[in-house]
């Protein structure tokens, strides 16, 4: 846990049922650490090696209306990047028009991600500002951020001023794995099976051409 991350994350209400649970104690000096430490905490190179694994996470923004609002952004392996050690970004690809997540921002830009592996069962909570970035706005910005190699039109790029975070425990993370992931362990697989095929075929084909048994 970073330092500013309780203090943004345990209000007085999280605290009364932190306290009603006994944990108030441990958490309770997280906030209080980060209240008083000024600025906003750093991303390290654990941060900026495990966004460049991911191909995917998920945004909370808040709505006028009060209302909070998640969605899954996807992309190629590491299109959710470190800029620099207190900015991440991404590209927004064009998708169903909805535009909710982008609305909301321009009025409240606080939003949330919850960054999972699954495969490792691992999560990163990260809290920050979110800034649109149209290609009017700053074109070689939003260039910097396609991949040449992902088919998808990149609408704008999202630059996210990140204010604090958290890694998670391991608990109730289902293993999930992406078709890459199990590359590696089926590409073998295929592998022994395509072999196993040849040499079946080879024998069949020598049973086929060899001599009558004698009856």
């Amino acid at each position: 846990m970073s330092t500013h991350y309780g203090a943004i994350a345990f209000t007085d209400a999280v605290v009364d049922v932190q306290r009603e649970h006994g944990s108030d104690g441990f958490y309770g000096r997280k906030r209080v650490q980060g209240r008083a430490a000024p600025g906003t905490d750093a991303l390290t190179d654990d941060e900026r090696e495990y966004l460049a694994d991911r191909d995917g996470f998920y945004l909370a923004s808040v709505s006028e209306t009060g209302w909070p609002y998640v969605q899954f952004r996807g992309g190629p392996t590491g299109f959710l990047r470190v800029v620099d050690e207190h900015t991440i970004g991404w590209a927004d690809f064009r998708g169903n028009l909805q535009y909710i997540t982008t609305g909301n921002v321009s009025g409240d830009d606080r939003v949330a991600l919850i960054v999972l592996d699954y495969a490792q069962r691992r999560r990163l909570k990260i809290f920050g500002h979110a800034r649109v970035v149209t290609v009017t706005d700053d074109p070689a910005l939003v260039k910097s951020f396609a991949d040449p190699d992902y088919a998808a039109d990149v609408e704008r790029a999202v630059l996210v001023t990140v204010e604090a975070f958290d890694w998670n425990c391991q608990q109730h993370i289902t293993p999930r794995y992406s078709a890459a992931e199990l590359e590696p362990h089926l590409a073998p697989l295929r592998q022994q099976l395509a072999d196993l095929r040849a040499e079946n075929a080879r024998l069949r084909e020598g049973l086929e051409g060899g001599e009558p048994h004698a009856r």
